[in-house]
């Protein structure tokens, strides 16, 4: 995997950077336009529309940070713990702005942060899988030492994303960039925290796996 060795970590950190400033960029973008909106409009209907147009675009945007820093920020020292809680207080609010829903069905623990990283990103992937709406249901079992995920992204005309099977299962990617750079990211958390990844179109839903490697 070629690409990935000579991929710095100056590189992923400047990637993984572009990849949330580009999420963030629509609301923010919302926001400067309500703004302009208020400076320029006298009708109190538009202003109305404006003020709700902020409103909604800084929750999207708040939701979209607040999850960034649980899946790709440090979130604490080496070594961490990250409460599932937290993670699911973060996945929903950013889910309520996708147009799938969450079913979080995973008991609430301490758990080292780079698995909790790793789910995260799980449900990006997930996500994805499911652009036209639909469900996304998130398992957890075994040890939080030690667990294994398994996420279920079902929906209308569910797909696994051009050149994703093969990125998570370690194969070189046609490419590394911003917009690649989320499921390599995915696949270099599965490595540190020793667990093996599987993502497979079962019918109307696809299944993603995480699994310790012993």
């Amino acid at each position: 995997m070629s690409a990935l060795k000579e991929l710095t970590s100056l590189d992923l950190a400047a990637l993984v950077a572009s990849r949330v400033c580009h999420d963030i960029i629509s609301p923010v973008g919302a926001i400067t336009n309500g703004l302009e909106v208020l400076d320029e409009e006298g009708s109190e209907d538009m202003r109305e529309f404006a003020m709700d147009l902020i409103r909604k675009s800084a929750r999207q945007a708040s939701a979209k940070l607040q999850f960034a820093r649980l899946a790709f920020g440090a979130a604490g020292s080496a070594g961490a713990e990250i409460d599932l809680g937290d993670a699911q207080v973060v996945a929903t609010g950013f889910m309520e702005n996708e147009k799938s829903d969450l079913n979080w069905q995973v008991t609430r623990h301490l758990m080292p942060k780079n698995y909790v990283k790793l789910l995260l990103n799980l449900i990006l992937i997930a996500n994805q899988c499911v652009p036209r709406g639909g469900e996304i249901r998130v398992e957890m079992s075994g040890d939080p030492k030690a667990p294994s995920f398994t996420l279920h992204a079902s929906g209308l005309n569910p797909r696994i994303p051009l050149g994703m099977k093969e990125t998570l299962s370690g194969e070189e990617p046609e490419r590394v960039d911003a917009h690649s750079v989320q499921p390599i990211y995915t696949l270099l958390l599965a490595r540190e925290t020793g667990m093996v990844l599987t993502i497979d179109k079962q019918e109307e839903l696809v299944k993603i796996t995480a699994f310790p490697t012993e």
